[in-house]
């Protein structure tokens, strides 16, 4: 709604049973309504729990699998997925702490975090964790700070994730059908440093603890594009505004010739997040229009280099 607010305006407003959103800006009030959701326990509930518990169990499967064990035949080597799960879980767990106390700071009422368990045979043994926003979020800065705050968390939590697995990993030479992860440019630059010279015909056999490094370091990619509601797109479209759309939109496109031309990964990824989210569009939020601020600016410049960082172009390939 937009126009010229009046006292009688607000005051019939404010009995309607919706959350309001007053601001205003280039001369012109405007009110965003939303039905007002009921402030519920933060506390842990059965959900939180029992999918947490699934979560570490898929991913002590992951694990022991990456680690040459058959689970289903020996049930008791899941436990040998220790490094692999435990990593990975306490990358998660920072990243949507990121989030919760931002969000707890900004006074949005949010949840705590939802573990997504993923059974084999996906190798990850996850499909990430989420929180739901119950409440509206107030402005342009909570928006950037709680969308920034996740992958800046998850980032600072891969990266010695990686140095180390990459410490504990070993040099193997390469096998015809061999299974290899991409090099984003922090890989190469890791790799460069603690392996120099490697000689043809052999790679790195990454650690468990290196490959759980490397996947946080993935899904900080993934969530960083300026699509709709990933956080990519609450960092665009509190920096771009409205023009964060446009800037989706081009994403998307290029997903098709990178999806072509360097893995069918970005086309799998583009119509996964076309199914699950059907725009890329990030809903209003007010006041995103108005001048940036140099702490602002400095999240984006901050949380685009660490795409940079990230960015794999081509995730995963056979020999």
């Amino acid at each position: 709604m937009e126009g010229t607010e009046k006292g009688a305006d607000r005051a019939a407003l404010e009995g309607l049973d919706l959350d309001i959103n007053y601001y205003h800006e280039n001369g012109r009030s405007y009110v965003i309504l939303r039905e007002r959701v009921r402030r519920a326990s933060r506390r842990l509930s059965r959900a939180h729990v029992l999918l947490f518990l699934a979560t570490v169990l898929t991913t002590l499967a992951a694990g022991a699998i990456l680690n040459g064990h058959n689970v289903f035949q020996e049930p008791w080597t899941i436990i040998q997925g220790w490094p692999f799960s435990l990593t990975l879980m306490a990358i998660l767990v920072i990243h949507e702490s990121g989030h919760y106390f931002y969000a707890r700071r900004h006074r949005v009422d949010v949840s705590l975090p939802y573990f997504i368990p993923a059974p084999p045979p996906i190798i990850i043994g996850t499909f990430g964790a989420f929180i739901k926003m119950r409440g509206p979020i107030p402005n342009r800065l909570a928006l950037l700070e709680i969308g920034a705050a996740g992958p800046i968390a998850g980032f600072l939590a891969a990266v010695p994730a990686l140095i180390c697995g990459l410490h504990l990993s070993t040099v193997v030479e390469i096998e015809a059908g061999g299974f290899f992860l991409g090099d984003s440019l922090l890989m190469k630059a890791a790799t460069a440093l603690m392996f120099p010279g490697l000689e043809p015909g052999t790679d790195i056999l990454l650690h468990p603890v290196g490959f759980a490094g490397w996947i946080g370091l993935l899904v900080t990619m993934l969530n960083l594009l300026p699509l709709a509601q990933l956080d990519g797109g609450h960092i665009a479209y509190a920096l771009l505004g409205n023009r964060q759309e446009w800037l989706g939109r081009a994403i998307l496109v290029a997903f098709i010739p990178m999806g072509i031309l360097l893995s069918p990964n970005w086309l799998f990824w583009g119509f996964l997040i076309l199914i699950l989210m059907r725009t890329v569009k990030h809903p209003p939020v007010p006041n995103v229009n108005r001048p940036l601020k140099p702490y602002e600016l400095l999240i984006g410049l901050a949380c685009l280099f660490i795409f940079i960082l990230c960015f794999i172009p081509v995730p995963f390939r056979m020999s």
